[in-house]
């Protein structure tokens, strides 16, 4: 998440250079075909790029709506598993009776949870950007947590080295550490450390957690649609190759009434003007091509490994613990 104002023109530049060089070759092959070569068959009517054009930004700001939707119901996920786990804090505070072993026992286990819901929401995806060079290259200007240690040394700091053990071996290793909770809540009601109605109020919120767990699998584990994001890609490049041929004709008619040393030249401002109007185009849906898939690493990614830091550093205050973790702070404006 950028954490700052609003990106900067030369980190947007930065980011979209390599489409510049392309769209800046696309420009001048066709002006330098239809001005140097001769060949002004290569000219096509403009209504036709026009039309192109219209039925391309419908597309992408489609597109765009779409892929903000998924970064948007990701935030609200993550928002209400940050108010179930205070809950939850509270809760095992207050409900688990002359156990306080216990109630952080459950608190801590709750830390593990978090860790390796995290954990499994970093992991890549074949149809993921964050590897695609543009993004790659970015990487450098942040952190992303969860490639900076391990899982096994981040669980190793809330689970017993026998639950560690075991929940490195299972396969949906966040489930699994929900499954140890109840457990544990069975057996505080068994003996009655914990009475029937308090246990399941206590079990509604684990419900809540493996609710927004399954939301989060959903939104990770089911990309947007392939065949929306192909069509979209396919007729941006379709209108950017078409953009300048479309251009050639409208731009040489101005020799008629230009004077002046671009007298003659005219044709040449189709290369800038081309490459102008389709990084427009290019930019938009690279913006909403780093939106599609909010966990996976990007700068524009929901802030999870922020909020769980956040959920830690309330629930060991409400355990009255003073050594506290540091918050997360932004790297470069942008924070994870």
């Amino acid at each position: 998440m950028h954490a700052g104002v609003s990106y900067s023109l030369k980190e947007f530049l930065l980011w979209t250079r390599r489409n510049i060089y392309k769209l800046l070759l696309i420009g001048i092959i066709p002006t330098v075909l239809y001005e140097v070569l001769g060949l002004e068959w290569l000219a096509i009517p403009w209504t036709v790029v026009a039309l192109l054009g219209t039925a391309t930004a419908f597309i992408v700001g489609f597109k765009n709506t779409q892929t903000y939707s998924r970064t948007w119901e990701a935030r609200q996920i993550w928002g209400a598993i940050l108010n179930s786990s205070r809950t939850w804090g509270t809760m095992s505070r207050d409900f688990v009776v002359n156990n306080p072993e216990k109630s952080k026992e459950l608190v801590y286990r709750h830390f593990a949870w978090l860790t390796a819901l995290r954990y499994q929401m970093r992991d890549s995806r074949a149809w993921e950007t964050a590897n695609k060079a543009y993004n790659k290259e970015y990487k450098e200007f942040y952190v992303i947590p969860e490639r900076e240690t391990s899982l096994e040394a981040e669980l190793g700091k809330y689970l017993s080295e026998e639950e560690l053990k075991y929940i490195l071996t299972t396969k949906n290793r966040a489930v699994q550490i929900l499954s140890l909770q109840s457990k544990t809540l069975k057996e505080l009601a068994d003996d009655g450390s914990l009475d029937n109605f308090r246990f399941l109020e206590m079990e509604k919120i684990i419900r809540d957690f493996y609710d927004n767990q399954g939301k989060s699998e959903r939104i990770k584990n089911f990309p947007y649609p392939r065949q929306f994001a192909t069509i979209n890609s396919l007729f941006i490049k379709l209108f950017c190759i078409l953009l300048p041929f479309g251009m050639l004709k409208d731009f040489d008619k101005l020799n008629e009434t230009t004077t002046g040393f671009m007298q003659g030249y005219m044709v040449w401002l189709v290369v800038p003007f081309s490459v102008l109007i389709s990084w427009v185009y290019t930019s938009l849906e690279q913006v909403g091509e780093s939106t599609e898939n909010p966990f996976e690493g990007s700068a524009n990614d929901v802030p999870i490994s922020q909020m769980s830091r956040t959920i830690e550093i309330d629930l060991r205050e409400m355990l009255g613990e003073t050594d506290l973790p540091p918050a997360l702070q932004p790297k470069n404006n942008i924070i994870l």
